[in-house]
């Protein structure tokens, strides 16, 4: 270990002299208070440190000690249900340490309990030959969660011994005698650097939808398994609960929750409410598969920094076990204006509104680790870790650098729309803003494994909304009696699609969450009812009468069915649209 002293202060920048030995990345530890920092520029033998916790009272000669390791985060039993801060300490923990709601300065708990057993049950046997990722045994984490113990990376070898029991995870559960002839101990836990990507065998193509049960989501604008979404939006239109529904909803194992910069009282909401919400997979609650990252907006702001590199190598570690993850990025804007502000501290160059010119390249790293992948090991398992940041661009602007500089990576955009949110349209997804790239490797799935041409009624869908768009700017110039009737119906299905269809009530028991297979018949119900208007139309039917048919009613009721309940009554409805249809064109004739 190498020590300097500190040369100059500001803010949560240090800058210490005497640190030849360092490298790059270094965790060191700044003061007699011991304040956790990291190497972020060296200039001979000058280090310049970002400081993750409050610097007052720091002054220049007072030690630096470098620990000679990069910023890590401990992997194993006891992550899941946790709330950690952005540099992995455990809030819950330093809170019963120091009887006191904020974060104190200095205090060092470990990020994994040291004195708690888990029963391990080991699953290799001595005289097996392993390599890295090998699984070797498991630990019942929670009720829902098995913790997957594997070979850590760059060790392979034979098991010369293996126990099952009782362990802490500092005690050595295993041997192997690697190639060398040298014996490892392996343990419960793993460290493994954050800035760095965890290894794998290959990446795959991302062929599979994550499943959200939000249909303006899943029919319009899906994303794969493994991809990465955005959710730009303003204030107040409801980026924290399309959040918490992708959280509870998605088909994930596991769900990992970076609260960035937040402002406290809404990282409030999302501590309090995830150990509240039901798991509707388990019946348990939510945090049995989650891992919370809370960094609010009155913490030092270099943690905020760190604590998305932290969340997605804790993501990573869930994936490389074979287990579906989900990580939400709970805004990014706010990361970039911690980068912002070290970036000035430091005296860079600035980009364009003030941002670093590597923001963009910074945003790419993080959102490339997603993917759905091959783990290491000779089984080979198939996980997927999908990223959906949100994004919070000052007064709503889409085309500042953050949101611009994301648009470029992710590839699927759900745009939040003030004005939809401002007539209760929720989830207030812009249907002509958004998109998904994704449409295209994973249409095969939806045609395979729900029905033949739902690709066909989602573009149909998609024109409609984008006709009614141009049918409405014309009504606004001329008024609706200008409109041909073929036209007031495109304009009465188009707002059915929207009221219908696409607006979901989060909070409503049953419509919070949608079946594919649901989907499917809803998207039906509503275009039969088109086909059918516009038939009996040419037929010589009047308009009004079309538009004015009671089954409409029930059509839009059909959410609220049940998922057992589905066939009835979609034939119920199916049969009643033809009745009342015939009865249109009965009513013409008899005139």
């Amino acid at each position: 270990m190498s020590a300097g002293t500190i040369k100059k202060v500001a803010g949560p920048l240090v800058i210490a002299e005497g640190m030849r030995e360092a490298n790059m990345f270094d965790v060191v530890r700044v003061s007699d208070a011991r304040l956790i920092g990291e190497i972020i520029e060296m200039h001979e033998d000058q280090a310049s440190i970002q400081v993750y916790e409050e610097t007052s009272g720091l002054g220049p000669g007072a030690p630096v000690e470098t620990t000679g390791v990069p910023m890590s985060v401990e992997l194993g039993p006891g992550l899941i249900g946790n709330i950690y801060d952005g540099i992995q300490r455990p809030l819950e923990e330093i809170m019963a340490q120091t009887g006191g709601n904020l974060l104190q300065r200095g205090v060092e708990v470990p990020s994994l309990k040291r004195d708690k057993k888990w029963p391990f049950v080991a699953t290799a046997a001595a005289g097996d030959v392993v390599e890295a990722g090998d699984i070797i045994g498991t630990v019942q984490e929670t009720d829902v969660v098995v913790q997957k113990i594997m070979v850590p990376y760059g060790v392979s070898g034979k098991i010369k011994k293996i126990d099952s029991g009782d362990f802490t995870i500092t005690e050595t559960i295993a041997v192997i005698t690697d190639d060398n002839g040298k014996d490892v101990d392996v343990t419960l836990m793993q460290k493994w650097p954050v800035r760095k990507e965890r290894p794998y065998k290959q990446k795959l193509s991302p062929n599979m939808p994550l499943v959200t049960g939000q249909r303006v989501i899943d029919t319009l604008f899906p994303i794969a398994k493994g991809g990465v979404a955005a959710v730009p939006g303003p204030f107040g239109t409801g980026k924290t609960v399309v959040q918490h529904q992708l959280a509870k909803w998605a088909d994930a194992d596991i769900v990992v929750y970076i609260g960035c910069g937040e402002r406290g009282n809404e990282m409030t909401d999302v501590l309090n409410e995830f150990p509240e919400l039901k798991d509707p997979k388990t019946g348990k609650t939510l945090m049995e598969r989650t891992v919370l990252i809370a960094n609010t907006s009155d913490m030092p702001v270099a943690a905020r920094e760190a604590s998305i590199y932290t969340g997605i190598t804790i993501a990573e570690y869930f994936r490389d076990m074979g287990y579906s993850v989900a990580l939400m990025a709970d805004s990014t804007s706010r990361w970039a204006e911690a980068l912002r502000e070290m970036s000035g501290r430091l005296e860079e160059m600035p980009g364009e509104e003030g941002y670093p010119a590597y923001l963009g390249s910074r945003l790419a790293q993080f959102y490339e680790r997603a993917g759905r992948v091959i783990s290491l090991g000779k089984e080979g398992r198939e996980g997927a870790l999908s990223v959906i940041g949100a994004v919070s661009p000052a007064g709503g602007d889409i085309s500042e650098p953050v949101t611009q500089a994301t648009l470029r990576i992710v590839k699927v955009f759900w745009g939040l729309d003030s004005s939809l949110a401002q007539r209760r349209h929720f989830p207030a997804i812009n249907w002509l803003t958004s998109y998904s790239l994704y449409l295209e490797n994973i249409g095969a799935y939806f045609s395979e494994s729900v029905e033949e041409d739902w690709n066909e009624l989602r573009n149909r869908m998609m024109v409609l909304l984008q006709d009614e768009d141009k049918l409405n700017e014309m009504v606004q110039l001329v008024g609706m009696d200008a409109l041909s009737a073929p036209d007031r119906l495109k304009l009465e299905t188009a707002r059915s699609v929207r009221e219908d269809f696409l607006h979901q009530d989060a909070f409503h028991e049953i419509d919070t969450f949608t079946s594919l297979h649901k989907q499917y018949m809803m998207m039906r119900l509503v275009l039969d009812y088109y086909d059918n208007s516009i038939e009996a139309l040419e037929k010589g039917a009047k308009v009004d009468d079309l538009v004015n048919l009671a089954v409409r009613e029930a059509i839009g009721r059909f959410k609220y069915t049940p998922e057992n309940e589905l066939k009835g009554e979609y034939d119920k409805i199916i049969g009643q649209l033809n009745q009342e249809i015939q009865e249109c064109l009965a009513k013409k004739e008899d005139e």
